[in-house]
């Protein structure tokens, strides 16, 4: 036996491995080997871990539903109604006259532009006449060359010496012939009495014809002379009045040259403000030419415009608008200086671009040391109408606007007002508000009747009545 182990060990290599394939052939198919004992016991492992499952699983389920069915009842909290934090202000019954605030710009009421009235070379130029400079009424401000002038000035008094002295001279020839005239007169006179005598002669028989037609002669002699020396009166007169015309234009002559020659000197009309200048020695001017521009520092305005409300509120109560004080505030920087005012006119139209009417206050002399520049910008404040059993509400406290809410018994309940006026951040309203009551004046995003409220500072509410909050309320918050 062992010899024929070891003949089949020392069999060559190249059969070994096919000796070994066909014993494990052989093995697989005994009934009793291996393999067969491993499949089985890995089948009872699986069936194992699946009952296992199962068993856990319906052990869970079972605590579920006892612990279900054996828990305790939670306590519930009732529900509480909101309320909500909140300020308000007491509602006073009685006169309001707002202020109707608004914005406008200072104008010069009255400017000037002193313009050359002769021609010529300026000679002077006031060390005032600077822009921005203030000159009193009466000031000298430009000079031109007087020497032309000057000369046209004693020429126009000479010649009306002239003319003067001719006058006297033509009103001695009127005297003259005045004289002559007399003279004629009574000739005349002398001649007719003459005649007179000697026709009554004649009828008497005591003068011939011949001595009644020569005296006749002598009175038409005698009439033709005096018509002469009336005619040559009348040349004298009408001479005398030709030289009064004469003078009469001599005259205008000598007040046109001594007008020129004060012309020459453009002094300031008013008290004023130098707004621009184009003045220097040695300048060359012609009639009207542009020398200054001067604003009358006592005569400016505040412009402004009205809307067709406010103009209209204004002018209602006392039926005139003009004399009505108004309040200008001028910020310089972030000080305030106030002027006092009062409305003097309206604008000749309606200003659509602006949207109203412009309306000019004169700003009245003050005791301030800051003087107001035109195109100042100002705010100004002017009282409006009296509105009587009215209340001054903050704007907050409107809602809808027409509505506010009254706290009562910390309780909301809504009033029904009507705004009619407005005044910075309050409104004027008139509506169902009792004196004294207080009125909600927190926006609330969500407001209603009924609606629990407690006052800023308050420890707490009044009690609610128990369950829900009304449908209206609302747990949001509310902003003061």
């Amino acid at each position: 036996m062992l010899k024929t182990i070891d003949t089949e060990t020392e069999a060559p290599t190249s059969g070994s491995s096919a000796t070994r394939q066909d014993q494990a052939r052989a093995g697989d198919g005994a009934p009793d080997g291996l393999p067969r004992r491993f499949s089985a016991l890995t089948a009872t492992r699986a069936l194992a871990q699946v009952v296992i499952a199962v068993v856990i699983l319906a052990g869970a389920v079972y605590t579920y539903f006892h612990l279900v069915e054996t828990r305790k009842p939670i306590p519930s909290r009732p529900e509480r109604e909101q309320v909500y934090v909140v300020r308000s202000v007491e509602a006073s019954i009685g006169d309001q006259r707002p202020i109707i605030s608004l914005y406008g710009e200072i104008v010069a009421a009255r400017t000037v532009e002193l313009r050359a009235l002769v021609a010529g070379k300026i000679v002077n130029v006031s060390g005032n006449l600077q822009a921005g400079a203030p000159v009193d009424a009466g000031d000298s401000l430009v000079e031109i060359d007087r020497f032309a002038y000057e000369g046209a000035l004693v020429e126009a008094r000479a010649n009306l010496a002239e003319a003067r002295a001719r006058l006297i001279e033509l009103e001695g020839g009127v005297t003259l012939e005045r004289a002559n005239v007399e003279f004629a007169q009574e000739q005349l006179s002398f001649a007719e009495r003459d005649l007179e005598r000697g026709q009554q002669l004649l009828a008497r028989g005591s003068a011939t014809e011949r001595t009644i037609d020569d005296r006749g002669l002598i009175v038409s002699q005698r009439r033709q002379q005096l018509d002469q020396r009336r005619s040559a009166l009348a040349v004298e007169e009408a001479r005398v009045e030709q030289q009064k015309a004469t003078i009469a234009r001599l005259d205008w002559k000598l007040q046109e040259a001594e007008q020129a020659l004060a012309d020459t000197t453009l002094a300031a009309p008013f008290d004023a403000v130098v707004r621009t200048e184009g003045a220097e020695v040695g300048r060359l001017v012609n009639v009207n030419d542009v020398v200054a521009v001067l604003y009358d520092r006592d005569a400016l305005e505040a412009r402004f415009t009205l809307s067709d409300n406010q103009y209209g509120r204004l002018l209602d109560e006392t039926g005139k608008l003009f004399g009505r004080k108004v309040e200008v505030i001028w910020y310089i920087g972030n000080e305030p200086v106030t002027f006092t005012g009062q409305i003097v006119r309206v604008g000749a139209d309606v200003a659509s671009e602006r949207g109203g009417v412009d309306v000019f206050a004169r700003i009245e002399a003050g005791d301030t040391e800051v003087p107001l520049r035109p195109g100042a910008f100002v705010e100004l404040r002017i009282p409006d109408r009296l509105y009587e059993r009215a209340v001054r509400l903050p704007e907050t406290a409107i809602y809808g606007g027409k509505h506010v809410y009254a706290i009562v018994d910390d309780r909301l309940e809504r009033r029904d007002v009507d705004v009619i006026a407005y005044e910075g951040s309050d409104v004027i309203v008139q509506g169902d508000i009792a004196d004294g009551e207080r009125i909600l004046r927190t926006q609330i995003s969500q407001i209603g009747n009924g609606l629990l409220v407690r006052e800023e500072g308050q420890t707490t509410a009044g009690p609610g009545p128990p369950g829900k909050p009304p449908a209206a309320a609302s747990s949001e918050g509310a902003r003061p």
